[in-house]
């Protein structure tokens, strides 16, 4: 990416996040911020956009521009008090004129405000809460589809390319993992399936009550709304007790963490979905090979969840500041405009800060490995 930053001319310089000094010198440095579960129980699916994110600014600051980048991480652990605090380090002692994040919707719902108002722009590159789209955020924005099209998109594999026709739902009782597992009952109940519910406490380590819940039901299918760390332990649980129904998660459980959690055996067949594209060893597009390729020459490891939308979420970030933004209002400007080809889809927002593009993927654990299925629409089971 051959970026430049251009610098506001003749009457003075703009300051980072906010108007314009006639006194004060150009800077030679804007920060970027980064903030999600990065040390949790659900790092995994933070760690790799935030990496993703880094990479980019990497790129970037590579082509010796007169304004560098610096990413300055935030460790939220997912909890939305603490991200709350971190937000407000990053607007007053950091000055920070734009996040990548924050990754979970919990947080995000607590966060954004303080964000909103200081009119710093954000773009989350994981939380998926429908509702987020529904405050009248002016600088929010995020690069997934929300639950309401995954929810639906899920449950129409189950009862599609997985034939099932007694379903059980289990919920995490978060913010997203309630909102996920809603959103698979209201799209099975309109495909004619009324599943059966329950919730559990994933910090419990014994789930006995709704294993033997769903154990009674003998469904064809489970899905589970939540994390990796509970979904693993959840499925272990259910299959030392006999139940071998077809197990499904959503994104929060697209990690290796639920294949450890549960054990190999019990993982596998394990199908879970995604709004998020991960490179495969199957990839054909150049641009995405070149940036798996480029990632595991940085950190050592394949792109996993969520890498590939933490790089674009950066580079929307990165090609505002190639078009001259050097405030956090002319950058969100110039991301609302976002028209560019990234590496997991087409980046382009909505006015409510929704991504255009809405394709949900579906992925298997086979041999003790995630694998991609394909997209809903036209995945099959083997």
């Amino acid at each position: 990416m051959a970026l430049t930053v251009g610098l506001a001319a003749c009457g003075g310089s703009e300051e980072p996040g906010g108007g314009s000094s006639g006194s004060a010198a150009a800077p030679s440095t804007l920060k970027i911020g980064f903030m999600g579960d990065l040390s949790g129980e659900n790092s995994g699916i933070v760690i790799p956009p935030k990496n993703g994110a880094l990479l980019a600014v990497d790129e970037y600051n590579a082509t010796n521009p007169k304004v560098k980048l610096e990413l300055v991480t935030y460790d939220s652990r997912g909890d939305a008090t603490t991200a709350v605090n971190l937000a407000q380090k990053g607007i007053k002692d950091d000055k920070i004129v734009a996040l990548v994040g924050p990754a979970f919707s919990g947080e995000s719902k607590q966060a954004v405000p303080v964000l909103e108002e200081a009119k710093i722009p954000n773009i989350s590159a994981s939380a998926t809460a429908v509702d987020l789209a529904k405050q009248g955020w002016k600088y929010w924005h995020r690069v997934v589809p929300n639950d309401g099209v995954q929810g639906p998109a899920i449950a129409d594999f189950i009862v599609g390319a997985a034939a099932a026709k007694n379903v059980v739902v289990v919920d995490d009782k978060s913010e997203y993992g309630k909102g996920l597992a809603d959103a698979v009952r209201t799209q099975l109940k309109a495909k004619g399936v009324t599943p059966a519910d329950d919730a559990l406490d994933p910090a419990a380590t014994d789930y006995s009550s709704t294993v033997n819940k769903v154990s009674s039901a003998k469904p064809d299918a489970i899905f589970f709304g939540g994390y990796y760390a509970a979904a693993g332990k959840l499925l272990k649980q259910l299959r030392d007790k006999g139940v071998t129904a077809k197990f499904f998660s959503g994104d929060g459980s697209l990690d290796k963490g639920i294949i450890e959690s549960a054990g190999s055996a019990q993982a596998e067949g394990a199908l879970i979905g995604c709004p998020c594209r991960i490179p495969t060893a199957a990839e054909t597009d150049e641009k995405v090979k070149k940036f798996a390729a480029d990632y595991k020459a940085k950190f050592g490891a394949d792109p996993l969840i969520y890498a590939t939308e933490g790089y674009d979420a950066m580079t929307a970030f990165t090609k505002a500041l190639a078009g001259g933004a050097t405030t956090s209002d002319a950058i969100n400007e110039a991301i609302g405009k976002s028209d560019f080809e990234g590496i997991s889809k087409h980046i382009k927002f909505d006015p409510n800060g929704e991504p255009a593009a809405k394709s949900i993927y579906m992925y298997q654990v086979k041999g003790g490995q995630i694998g991609l299925l394909g997209d809903t629409t036209t995945a099959k089971l083997g």
